[in-house]
């Protein structure tokens, strides 16, 4: 079925006349390439955000103790040159030498056990807790040798130290704390840090004395980065060159760049699901009626992901009916899905004791069309749903502290191919599980936990199983990404949706 003009109708904005003037490209020039951001991020810290804009910084201006080679998967030394798995909980890692912070101060053990444990400490409040919360602690053995022991069997540890577990220098941490790195952040990357505006301008320069074991040195001397949420600004700046890169860029505006000899436009698949998470415990409201899997099953099918997909999407975007992405490690995709049928949607309704409908709020951070077309649909089978449209971190902390009805939500799962990083973090109590399903959660800790493959796999079918049937989430779609370069830009996206700004160059 086609969507509605008036589903699309919030999708069909028009580039403004003035883009369509000569472009005057300045970045190749000053060796500085310019980056918008979409999302005011609120923090630079890895551990006190949730964001991929802070992802993309993490990756940056730090460095974790393992890398994983995006063109073949395989794990290789960074921070640390080896590392053994004593036993099932304790693994023992070997540190490189000679590495310095970019304020001087050398790289030893006393940083990671240090940033470690900062982290996993609920006192500090870190708010990824998915990075670090499978470790228990870490425990120094010598200037150059670490221990770190997991809360249990944890098989994914090693994607988890190639990914978002960073390391802090122990000596300035201790002296300015998570306020004084929101401003002045110090990591070992290869980036450093020049100036921060927090949530509006990053600008990075050249780490020159980078060690660059596993990640190459920078290829361009400056990254400056500012925060534009509106995308028709974005394509504004970019026609008029003050602007290099953006990503994340609707179809119907990539489709407009396409075919400009200035620009670039290529479309990458990615790790990033599309989610509406539906109140089932009640968080929100003892009257609140998702707590009926006969009313969330009528969303289900209410909405058309198809036919979102095919209007408003393209691309490589893909519908997907398990709360993972289909790239992940465990994600069973032949689970119970609900058919596109709005009448199936009305008689559910009815026999849940809603034969009207009823009106209720629906939470949104980021494409605005994409909710306002699920609106449209839920109003077709009678359901009223009031948009309240959010920063990120406000609708995060919203979440955890009270829950909401509807959230129309995304997650890229910190690029961690694994299972865990999705469903275990929205599905084991945490502050962001809607069903607070206490059996789900015991299969979901088991499966982390688990040391043989078959066995997880087996878990995690079984728990992706009852949230389908029970229809906590209504999976949606698993999103590729436009990204619209200048002409003299050389990068190469890749499907863990890491933009890894060291790696951007100039043709």
């Amino acid at each position: 079925m086609k969507l509605t003009l008036t589903q699309t109708a919030a999708a069909a904005a028009l580039l403004p006349a003035l883009l369509f003037a000569t472009a005057a490209w300045a970045g190749k020039a000053d060796d500085t390439v310019s980056i918008a951001f979409a999302k005011e991020l609120e923090h630079v810290d890895p551990y006190f955000n949730t964001a991929r804009e802070g992802v993309l910084l993490g990756n940056a201006a730090w460095d974790g103790l393992l890398y994983r080679d995006p063109a073949t998967g395989e794990y290789v030394g960074n921070l640390a040159t080896s590392w053994t798995w004593v036993d099932s909980t304790t693994l023992d890692l070997t540190l490189r030498e000679g590495v310095k912070f970019h304020n001087g101060e050398a790289f030893d053990a006393d940083d990671v056990v240090y940033t470690l444990n900062f982290t996993v400490d609920p006192k500090n409040g870190a708010k990824n807790k998915v990075a670090t919360g499978w470790i228990k602690q870490a425990e120094k053995i010598d200037q150059f040798k670490v221990r770190i022991i997991t809360n249990g069997p944890f098989p994914a540890a090693l994607e988890y130290l190639a990914g978002p577990v960073i390391i802090h220098p122990d000596e300035y941490y201790k002296a300015v704390g998570p306020a004084g790195v929101a401003t002045k952040p110090i990591g070992t990357g290869p980036y450093k840090f020049e100036n921060v505006e927090p949530g509006r301008h990053f600008v990075l320069k050249r780490n020159e004395d980078y060690f660059a074991a596993a990640k190459p040195k920078a290829k361009v001397g400056t990254i400056d980065i500012r925060t534009i949420p509106d995308i028709n600004t974005q394509m504004a700046e970019l026609f008029n060159g003050t602007i290099d890169l953006v990503w994340q860029v609707p179809s119907d505006q990539a489709e407009k760049m396409n075919g400009r000899d200035s620009f670039q436009v290529i479309n990458a698949p990615t790790m990033r699901v599309g989610y509406l998470s539906l109140d089932a415990a009640g968080r929100s409201g003892d009257k609140n009626p998702m707590t009926d899997v006969k009313v969330r099953q009528a969303i289900y099918h209410a909405i058309n992901r198809e036919g979102i997909v095919e209007a408003l999407m393209k691309g490589t975007t893909e519908v997907i009916n398990s709360a993972c992405s289909p790239s992940q490690f465990g994600c069973d995709t032949a689970v119970a899905t609900y058919a596109y049928d709005p009448a199936k949607a009305k008689a559910l309704l009815a026999e849940a004791g809603y034969p009207d409908g009823f009106e209720i709020e629906l939470y949104a951070y980021r494409d605005r069309p994409l909710a306002e077309a699920m609106i449209g649909m839920l109003a077709e089978i009678g359901i009223k749903a009031n948009l309240n449209y959010m920063q990120y971190a406000a609708l995060r902390e919203k979440r955890i502290k009270e829950g909401a009805p509807i959230s129309f939500l995304t997650w890229g799962s910190n690029s961690i191919a694994d299972v865990s990083a999705i469903t275990s973090e929205f599905f084991t109590m945490g502050g962001e599980d809607d069903a607070r399903d206490k059996s789900l959660s015991d299969l979901l800790e088991k499966a982390d936990s688990s040391i043989d493959p078959a066995e997880r796999r087996t878990l995690y079918t079984q728990a992706l199983s009852v949230i389908a049937d029970k229809a906590y989430w209504v999976p949606l779609w698993n999103y590729s990404t436009n990204y619209v370069m200048s002409g003299d830009i050389s990068f190469t996206p890749t499907p863990d949706e890491l933009v890894r700004f060291y790696e951007i160059g100039w043709k």
